[in-house]
């Protein structure tokens, strides 16, 4: 990992994700359990900030500071696409000291969230 490093990853929330994320983390808003006129439950914001976290856990990034900024209601259906991009990196100590920023884009290519992370990779 270095520098200029982009890594993506698209995923589609199923209503069966939203339940489920509700039971785990309390967010039982009525947005996320009850269905809108087109059928759909809206996603929980920390749910789809799973997105960039779960590309940092393919390089066993350990968070130290995550800044979100969300812009845009996810629903169940939607395809929402997240790129982490790698801004700076610096060797220490036998670890490997990362700053990102990274977007996430709905099918319709409508930003719906972003922010940044720093955190280190353990060599």
């Amino acid at each position: 990992m270095q520098a200029g490093t982009v890594v993506c990853f698209e995923r589609t929330f199923t209503k069966e994700d939203v339940l489920q994320f509700a039971v785990l983390s309390g967010d039982r808003g009525n947005h996320h359990m009850i269905p809108d006129e087109q059928g759909r439950l809206m996603a929980q914001g920390l749910l789809t900030a799973t997105l960039p976290t779960k590309i940092g856990g393919d390089y066993n990034f350990i968070a130290r500071e995550i800044k979100f900024t969300f812009l845009r209601p996810v629903f169940t259906g939607d395809i929402i696409r997240c790129e982490v991009t790698v801004d700076e990196t610096e060797q220490e100590n036998g670890r490997l000291n990362v700053l990102s920023s990274f977007f996430c884009v709905n099918q319709h290519g409508k930003e719906v969230l972003n922010g940044k992370f720093k955190g280190v990779i353990l060599q």
